[in-house]
């Protein structure tokens, strides 16, 4: 019942925005050149699809992003589980993450565009750098909030290292890991598009400079839909993906 609600409300939203957009379209003085209806952003993605190239960029953003934030999650989780476990190291490391955390990805691109040139690597860097900040403070942060109890037991049951890491105190911290790594997804995902946009000749961001470049903004608009649109399945497949695993492990959903 929840999965048709949710459903209902992303119609119902979906329906409210294009409903804003064309009494924008009706009532404003802007050339249709510079402001197309949703009719002709519609027309503009069919095109794309009868000639491909929608599935094409779409397709080499995704490798790109799925790379990128895949292996930042992977590095950000084990480096947050050590350094969350030893809180004397992570009191050193510290002060660098928070000097470089709140510098922009992009503030790289420059030095990143010159070491890997342009193509897929400068947009992976991108999405790395995005996604990995979040996740690993969120690891820090979740292992140090474990409750001491667990710690109790196992060491009662005679559980030593590794497996305490992997049986106790991942699965305990998993639930505020997974926060870190939505709030990585929604990060990453922009500066995927961002990345694209400066280092790449491919891609959903570089397909929104070419239609810009040629004055298209019905492309332009129809391709930031369809941004939304993957941002919005990826949010829906990360949240299932959460709760199978909370389930496995007998937490609450």
């Amino acid at each position: 019942m929840k999965k048709l609600i949710s459903i209902k409300n992303v119609i119902l939203s979906f329906i409210f925005i294009i409903v804003l957009w064309q009494i924008a379209f009706l009532t404003s003085n802007f050339n249709k050149a510079l402001f197309p209806s949703p009719y002709q952003a519609l027309q503009a993605f069919l095109e794309m699809i009868k000639d491909g190239s929608i599935f094409v960029h779409i397709g080499t953003s995704m490798y790109r992003f799925g790379i990128g934030y895949i292996s930042a999650i992977i590095v950000a989780v084990l480096l947050g589980l050590i350094l969350g476990w030893f809180k004397g190291i992570f009191q050193y490391v510290n002060p660098l993450v928070q000097l470089v955390r709140p510098i922009s990805p992009m503030a790289w691109m420059p030095f990143i565009v010159l070491w890997f040139g342009i193509g897929d690597t400068p947009a992976i860097v991108i999405i790395f750098i995005a996604a990995f900040f979040p996740v690993l403070l969120s690891t820090v942060s979740a292992v140090g909030g474990i409750n001491p109890i667990y710690f109790k037991v196992s060491k009662n049951f005679g559980i030593k290292q590794p497996q305490i890491m992997w049986k106790i105190i991942f699965p305990a911290a998993f639930p505020q890991i997974a926060n870190g790594i939505h709030l990585a997804l929604g990060t990453a995902w922009i500066f995927l598009v961002a990345g694209e946009m400066v280092g790449a000749q491919s891609g959903l961001g570089y397909l929104i400079i070419d239609a810009r470049n040629n004055l298209r903004a019905d492309i332009l608009l129809a391709t930031i839909i369809v941004i939304g649109l993957i941002g919005l399945l990826l949010d829906t497949l990360l949240k299932w993906a959460e709760k199978k695993i909370l389930k496995s492990w007998g937490g609450a959903l």
